[in-house]
């Protein structure tokens, strides 16, 4: 008996790996790399809460311990989101 739920993701988002410049991370949509450029917020943060990212709706992601929220679109198109914080 299949216990997910209709819709349910079968393969989570994970952080695959943490560079000097940046952070690569698999999603349903693919593999993006997160430049610290683009990404400010992930610049100094502990790699435990680097890693612990959620998808709490298709698309969306979640860094809980970073209070960061970014969309799909937003890893894929970070040219067009040009608001960021600057630390």
């Amino acid at each position: 008996m299949n216990s997910k739920k209709p819709g349910a993701s079968i393969s989570p988002v994970e952080v695959v790996q943490i560079f000097g410049d940046g952070l690569q991370i698999r999603t349903h949509q693919g593999e993006f790399f997160l430049s610290y450029d683009d990404f400010p917020w992930f610049l100094d943060a502990p790699v435990g809460a680097l890693r612990n990212v959620e998808e709490p709706a298709p698309g969306h992601f979640h860094w809980p311990e970073l209070d960061v929220d970014l969309t799909d679109e937003m890893l894929a198109h970070p040219e067009r989101f040009p608001l960021k914080s600057r630390l």
